[in-house]
């Protein structure tokens, strides 16, 4: 569950495919190496788990061209660890001027269940190599962290209130959709302070963990940065919420509100 719940978290800052599409000649890194972001996800008042997102120089290229290595690690904590210990990690190098992914591996260990997988997107015939084969993809397929890193480069200026756009992304066993709409501007209180965000609403799967009418939310800066600073979900059973409790060598000033 730990593990669902991170990566769709991370999704939902996507603004999507068609609208990167159209936007994809303004795309700049707003992020550089050495950036570090810290979260923790809280299960109702519990800390249930802790997560880091960092940019790390490479000296690796795929293609000749230069890349940055980006790595996600997630572990559960408190009362949480001894009950269903998660240990996480999720990397991707991802082209220096595109963004687009080359290769993408994660390394799962869910309390006795172990899980790797190494995915290689290879540009220039479509297709995607990945544990469980070879698929085939068209336009813009991203790994959830590359998609995340590629989206915060994008102009959301001309988003509408309640356009909803579709991001492709590979896990797992193939390529995916998620639908993502746009619910407006709010302030919204962490931590780190108070911030002006861009919020935003991912269609869920109900299943084991989310109910039917479940919803979630998440909240980015309306800033240079485009970080994620809240999100919220219900599940079956109470509900889940991630808080970013740092941030280190942002390429643009965190400047809330109010502290």
């Amino acid at each position: 569950m730990k593990k669902i719940l991170l990566v769709s978290v991370l999704l939902s800052a996507i603004s999507g495919t068609t609208f990167c599409q159209e936007m994809v000649d303004m795309v700049t890194p707003v992020f550089k190496v050495g950036e570090q972001l810290n979260y923790k996800l809280k299960y109702g008042f519990f800390t249930a788990a802790e997560a880091n997102l960092r940019v790390e120089a490479t000296d690796r290229k795929f293609d000749g061209q230069p890349a940055f290595h980006i790595v996600a690690d997630g572990k559960t904590a408190g009362a949480f660890d001894i009950l269903y210990k998660v240990r996480n990690r999720y990397e991707t190098y991802i082209d220096e001027k595109t963004l687009m992914p080359y290769f993408y591996t994660e390394n799962r260990h869910e309390s006795s269940y172990k899980h790797t997988d190494n995915v290689t997107f290879n540009h220039d015939n479509d297709k995607i190599t990945a544990a469980k084969g070879v698929f085939p993809f068209k336009g813009k397929v991203f790994d959830f962290l590359s998609a995340y890193y590629f989206s915060r480069g994008i102009d959301a200026s001309k988003l509408k209130i309640g356009e909803t756009f579709d991001l492709k992304y590979f896990l797992d066993d193939g390529v995916h959709t998620l639908s993502i709409t746009y619910v407006g501007k709010e302030r919204v209180k962490s931590d780190l302070g108070e911030f002006n965000c861009l919020k935003f609403n991912p269609t869920i799967i109900p299943g084991r963990v989310f109910r039917k009418d479940s919803k979630l939310y998440l909240w980015i800066t309306d800033d240079e940065n485009r970080i994620p600073i809240k999100a919220h979900v219900e599940l079956i059973v109470g509900s889940v919420s991630m808080e970013l409790t740092s941030a280190k060598d942002l390429k643009y000033p965190l400047n809330p509100i109010s502290k």
